[in-house]
């Protein structure tokens, strides 16, 4: 590369810098705006990149503020087979180990508030995939969307019961939550007809389907479990529509309100940590104790 193509590269660099900055200054303007209840701090954070994960929470863990409520939502579904800047499968690496190394990137914030509160969000699609600890990122196997999708899943209600064992001792809680069916961006990847055939709306933001919540109501468990009363303590179980839910061990579909119990098995919890911890680059592993 010649000086001017050297000079080309870093003029768009720098143009592409000054864009993100300005998305950023906007997004953080508006999310402003909609609280209506104080100063947002928008800050873009790429579950999909462990490096950008390292650096969001040691940037933050660098302030020293406390943080009270970590509510882990963000989430991919029923992605094209693809893998993660650290070579682990989409949905796997994105759902799972990505906030898996960003929470316990928090730590130090999450101590410093006492009685912090962790949200992982989980899904009734657990029900489609326990964890397969021996390919979780389909190196071997045949690659299925809703399969990969659903081990996610369970391993997210699987990181509440691992961080409770951990941490729950320093006052800090983790549960999961069931947040319902929404129609959001999160169905991206299917197509229309796909969503036309299992009857799902056709798109986000649009008049929700029976058994379908709006935004607000897919929230409200969520923020039942970051600021319940009654909640105080709890930790390692797995919530949906604003109540504790059961462990489904009858023959036929699970109901509303219950979930598989291998989604809360303590010794699957234990073993999924450690398969995480090894998984994640060396600079971002913590004690597993």
């Amino acid at each position: 590369m010649d000086r001017r193509e050297l000079g080309r590269l870093r003029q768009t660099l720098a143009r592409r810098r000054r864009r993100a900055a300005t998305f950023s200054r906007v997004e953080q303007r508006l999310l402003q705006h909609q609280a209506g209840n104080g100063p947002v701090v928008y800050r873009h954070l790429d579950l999909a990149s462990q490096r950008s994960v390292t650096t969001w929470t040691r940037r933050h863990a660098d302030t020293g503020k406390p943080c009270h409520i970590l509510i882990n939502n963000a989430a991919v579904m029923a992605t094209p087979f693809g893998r993660t800047e650290d070579g682990f499968e989409t949905q796997f690496g994105t759902n799972h180990l990505g906030h898996f190394a960003f929470t316990i990137g928090l730590l130090p914030n999450l101590r410093r508030a006492e009685a912090a509160r962790v949200i992982s969000v989980t899904s009734s699609a657990h029900r489609r995939s326990d964890i397969n600890y021996a390919d979780p990122n389909y190196h071997r196997r045949p690659y299925d969307p809703w399969q990969a999708y659903g081990q996610s899943k369970t391993a997210n209600a699987l990181f509440a019961v691992a961080f409770t064992a951990r941490h729950a001792s320093e006052g800090i809680t983790a549960n999961a939550v069931m947040p319902g069916a929404i129609a959001t961006g999160l169905q991206r990847h299917m197509s229309p007809d796909d969503r036309a055939a299992r009857g799902w709306p056709a798109g986000a933001n649009t008049k929700p389907a029976p058994g379908w919540k709006t935004p607000a109501q897919g929230a409200a468990t969520s923020v039942w479990a970051a600021t319940a009363t009654e909640l105080d303590g709890l930790s390692g179980k797995y919530l949906e529509d604003c109540a504790i839910a059961q462990a489904w061990t009858q023959d036929g579909p699970p109901p509303a309100g219950t979930y598989l119990p291998y989604a809360l098995n303590e010794q699957n919890a234990q073993r999924l940590w450690s398969l995480s911890h090894d998984l994640l680059p060396d600079d971002d592993r913590t004690p597993s104790r």
